[in-house]
């Protein structure tokens, strides 16, 4: 069916059954938890600073500038906040939304590249992936990042492929730079024109003609990404020069532009793993989509030496960005996520014929029944053996009774999966791998969230820490973590974040000393060393795998100051 024939009422159906299928799925515990880390609370702390300060254009942590990462994200939970009046709700919203308009705009290239039956396979691939469903359920950049990439590729590739359509490119330009805003790497959707060019040199079928004429408007793709990213650029520049010769603000720019950049690209400081690390995740972070494979590939490799270029672009482009993070020491599973909706778009084609082939159907079953058996064996096992590795997360959540709660969780799930794979068997083993994986997000979210979230957010450590605080007491922050200040709720002195621990001590004791009848301290417990009487110190537990403190002045030995061997010790332990 081609593509300009007007959709059926049942094909709107469908399309709309399976955008409210990936609401529920991926919306499913919103407002049920709070920011967990590593990087959640982070975001979400800059963007309630940005709200309670009125500076949207500096993002902060605690009284540092924040210059890891633009300010987009913050932007967007800022805004969210301000629409719906609960944190709860707008730190989760804005990734919601960027899997929502990425499965849409894979439905809509797979509706002008084939037809609409291939748009929402195309859509329903990406949906059923279990690296989109488990970081889209998540508040990081990268869900954000993958929506402007996959919006930079939507108008590349409708240019290219069934233009010219210069608005297209134009567009996918300025998203790319909207890209380049949330991350830094949006700039790769630019990357198509590397198979486009061969393409076109080469005359593959599908590939538009621009003709010669047109060669001055390629540089105004150009203009529309320094566009976007002086949307941001240009007001912090000029915010920055307005704070005069304040060598923090000079600091954010020189960090923000070279050292988060091409600094972290060429000179990766963390997260260091060989050359070959993406291909566990090409094979299993996108799975069930990646049992395709076998089918896939011959057919891929048909249509490249048919020239097809449908098939040639999207598939160029995924190797190009697989290429890219992989020459870097730092690596991350993450880094690659926008290359999902591409593999989702240019495998919907094949599946509706793959579907009907044996082997799939029982690689699906296969897959979801292993995955029932490991979660039933983990979680029987923990309620009736009691491991060791059962023992010790029940231990470091703060659970009194073994964590029972959550090893029934475990069981659930477990037992669901294989119910729908005894049930559904392989005549109809797709609708139990769905129902499978449905299963597990919708337990996860609506058992896990509140189960864990004392523990993951800080929040109860943060309300104890609220308990033992009298009218007119004031606190202060060493060593602490973003999730801390996050969910204090309480107004609080910090001492700086990044400042080294023995630094933020000996400064948390003076500013104590000048009201010690009122003035309490907040830590963790390795930057305390031997300064602290801990039998005078109250002891607020374990969270977050560390141990913290509060105290008042008597407790703190005087003139004593931590060893910053101390801090690089934690650091060491994560």
């Amino acid at each position: 069916m081609p593509a300009s024939v007007q959709a059926t009422t049942e094909e709107r159906r469908r399309f709309w059954l399976l955008m409210l299928f990936a609401l529920v799925v991926i919306g499913m515990g919103i407002g049920l938890r709070d920011p967990w880390p590593s990087d959640e609370p982070r975001f979400t702390l800059a963007a309630k600073q940005m709200v309670e300060s009125g500076d949207w254009l500096f993002p902060h942590r605690g009284s540092e500038l924040y210059a890891d990462k633009p300010p987009m994200l913050m932007w967007t939970e800022a805004a969210s906040y301000v629409l719906s009046g609960s944190w709860r709700m707008a730190f989760l919203l804005p990734s919601l939304l960027a899997a929502l308009g990425t499965m849409l705009l894979v439905y809509d290239l797979g509706r002008r590249l084939w037809n609409r039956q291939v748009g929402l396979y195309a859509a329903a691939a990406l949906l059923i992936t279990f690296q989109f469903v488990y970081q889209t359920k998540r508040a990081q950049i990268d869900p954000l990042v993958m929506f402007a990439i996959t919006a930079a590729n939507w108008g590349l590739l409708l240019h290219m492929l069934k233009g010219p359509n210069w608005r297209a490119y134009w567009f996918g330009c300025f998203c790319a730079g909207l890209g380049v805003i949330t991350k830094g790497v949006g700039i790769l959707s630019l990357l198509l024109l590397i198979p486009y060019a061969a393409a076109a040199r080469w005359q593959w079928h599908g590939v538009a003609r621009m003709g010669p004429g047109a060669w001055w408007r390629w540089p105004l793709g150009l203009v529309a990404l320094l566009a976007a990213i002086g949307l941001w650029l240009v007001p912090m520049l000029l915010g920055a020069h307005a704070h005069g010769n304040d060598p923090a603000y000079t600091a954010y720019i020189n960090d923000i532009l070279f050292h988060q950049t091409a600094g972290r690209y060429g000179k990766s400081w963390d997260h260091h793993h060989p050359v070959l690390f993406y291909v566990p995740i090409v094979l299993f972070s996108w799975l069930p989509l990646s049992l395709t494979y076998p089918g896939t590939l011959p057919r891929w490799w048909r249509a490249l030496k048919a020239k097809d270029a449908r098939i040639l672009l999207p598939l160029c482009w995924i190797l190009l960005v697989l290429v890219f993070f992989s020459i870097p020491k730092g690596k991350r599973d993450v880094y690659i996520m926008p290359a999902v909706p591409m593999l989702a778009l240019i495998t919907a084609p094949y599946l509706d014929e793959l579907l009907q082939k044996r082997w799939l159907r029982a690689a699906g079953l296969l897959f979801i029944g292993v995955f029932g058996l490991a979660m039933l064996a983990v979680g029987g096992a923990a309620l009736v053996a009691h491991p060791k590795f059962a023992s010790e997360f029940a231990a470091t959540r703060g659970f009194d009774d073994g964590g029972r709660a959550l090893w029934w969780m475990f069981v659930v799930i477990g037992a669901a999966q294989l119910l729908l794979v005894a049930t559904l068997r392989l005549r109809r083993a797709v609708f139990a791998v769905v129902g499978g994986l449905t299963a597990m997000w919708l337990v996860w979210s609506l058992w896990a969230y509140p189960l864990l979230n004392d523990s993951s957010s800080a929040a109860g450590l943060m309300q104890e820490v609220r308990e033992h605080l009298a009218t007119g007491d004031a606190l202060g922050l060493v060593a602490w973590k973003e999730q801390n200040l996050l969910m204090l709720d309480h107004p609080a002195t910090d001492f700086g974040f990044t400042r080294p621990w023995p630094e933020q001590y000996a400064a948390a004791v003076a500013w104590q000393a000048q009201d010690p009848a009122h003035r309490w301290l907040f830590a963790l417990d390795p930057a305390l060393g031997h300064c602290v009487d801990r039998s005078k110190a109250i002891s607020l537990g374990h969270a977050n795998r560390r141990e913290w403190w509060m105290f008042k002045a008597d407790a703190v030995t005087p003139g004593c100051l931590p060893d910053a061997s101390d801090e690089r010790a934690a650091a060491a332990e994560g």
